[in-house]
């Protein structure tokens, strides 16, 4: 059994505790199953906004008629899209060939397991491996969760995963169902109703993104409907295949009434699973909470010198936040003692979701705030009702006229933002600012 001062599972945030480690003269060991660089880069939030930005285009190519210019697309070239996607993908052989070069590092191409206290089973396809060390850093990541649905795995479906990888279409589909309506969903749906294939949303949620406020749930809802098909409180319980196409059953949640979808393609997006209960991580102590590790306020989790970060953790899954606990992680690990340590704090995580239009938020909604017993403001304020909402075309009572909700709290202290319009992952990021400065909402007197 081949002895480290450190492992290391996972290529996402991972890659920077192995690069502490490295700075600080120890021996490292690195798994990774997949490609290297995590879920961001190879099959997440870089390659999807290679295929978002030219959607935002062409929507707003529409959209410029209400300022007076009219546009017209002469020619959409998926090939020039895919290959500018796949050119970011493609980073992570460099990536890999590079890791393998590094002096100290030794790199694992498979998948691993633990088999005892601080031990792991590597499975490299022609051999299997042993390695320990007194510190392990779980970075593995999630994947899709696939539900139940008969007849879901013989018709085929495609993922986020292989969507960006063997399922890769060589042009846009005809017609696209999308099982889900999450962030995934949303962003998806944007993409391929805007060059031009036929979506249908099926969500047995009242609602899409259930992870905003209301309000923004039902602004989305609004604009979806003109591009595509919306199907809310509807859930697919069979899948079969008639004439090249698949058949999507659903059954209305209230009534039990089912109907047919017909697509050339299925995406499923109906969630996230942690990878984790690969790894079996309870053979070295490792707990686990509905399915995901669970940690401390120090990122270390039950067992003693095992720590978790990003996705597999399931607290906010999103780069940046990985990146933050890498961070927090980093110190911990190395901490010299107790008194070096610091804690995470999730309370102004941004997040963004790329679809049309823009979603931001920060912080908690006003259902959250109220449920956890705050006396709050609540203030809406809409695009139209500045200069440069007008400037853009945006106009009192139009159905895209975005907006800003703000949740503040007695104290005046900002408890939440959620914005939905143009460019409101970048407008939210004001708001984190704020949150994190601790700023109060208060009029200054002269």
């Amino acid at each position: 059994m081949k002895e480290y001062d450190l492992i290391t599972i996972g290529t996402g945030a991972g890659l920077t505790i192995a690069n502490a480690a490295l700075r600080r003269g120890l021996k490292v060991a690195i798994v990774e199953s997949g490609k290297v660089g995590g879920t961001c880069l190879t099959r997440g939030c870089i390659p999807s906004k290679v295929l978002v930005y030219p959607a935002d285009v062409l929507r707003e190519a529409q959209h410029a008629q209400k300022v007076g210019i009219q546009l017209k697309v002469d020619k959409l070239d998926w090939d020039v899209i895919s290959k500018r996607m796949w050119s970011q993908i493609d980073e992570s052989k460099e990536m890999e060939a590079g890791l393998k070069q590094v002096p100290g590092l030794d790199f694992y191409k498979g998948t691993g397991e633990f088999i005892g206290e601080y031990q792991l089973l590597v499975d490299r396809g022609s051999k299997r491996e042993e390695i320990t060390a007194p510190k392990i850093l779980i970075a593995s990541g999630a994947r899709s969760l696939i539900p139940p649905i008969e007849g879901l795995e013989e018709a085929g479906y495609v993922t986020s995963e292989t969507f960006f990888g063997e399922k890769f279409p060589k042009k846009p589909w005809k017609s696209l169902a999308i099982i889900g309506g999450g962030i995934i969903a949303a962003e998806f749906a944007h993409i391929f109703s805007a060059l031009g294939t036929e979506i249908t949303i099926v969500e047995m949620l009242p609602r899409l993104v259930t992870t905003e406020e209301p309000e923004v749930s039902r602004f989305l809802e609004r604009q979806f409907r003109q591009y595509m098909t919306v199907l809310l409180n509807k859930k697919a319980v069979a899948v079969e295949l008639k004439k090249g196409q698949k058949q999507i059953i659903i059954e209305d949640m209230t009534s039990g009434d089912q109907s047919q979808v017909s697509t050339d393609e299925i995406l499923v997006a109906t969630g996230r699973r942690s990878n984790s209960d690969l790894l079996k991580p309870e053979k070295t102590g490792v707990k686990m909470e509905r399915g995901w590790i669970k940690t401390n306020e120090y990122l270390e989790t039950s067992k003693k010198n095992i720590w978790c970060i990003g996705d597999a953790n399931g607290l906010y899954q999103f780069r940046h936040k990985a990146n933050y606990e890498a961070e927090i992680a980093s110190t911990n690990i190395f901490a010299t003692d107790d008194t070096h340590r610091i804690t995470a704090s999730y309370n102004a995580v941004p997040w963004a979701i790329y679809t049309y239009p823009q979603i931001g938020h920060v912080g908690m909604t006003e259902a959250e705030a109220l449920e956890k017993g705050y006396k709050i403001y609540v203030g809406i304020h809409n695009y139209s009702s500045v200069a440069k909402g007008f400037a853009m075309g945006y106009t009192e009572g139009a159905p895209d006229d975005g907006f800003v909700k703000l949740i503040v709290d007695q104290s005046r202290a900002i408890l939440g933002a959620s914005i939905i319009g143009s460019y409101a992952a970048i407008l939210i990021q004001q708001y984190v600012y704020l949150m994190n400065a601790g700023f109060l909402c208060e009029l200054q007197m002269p």
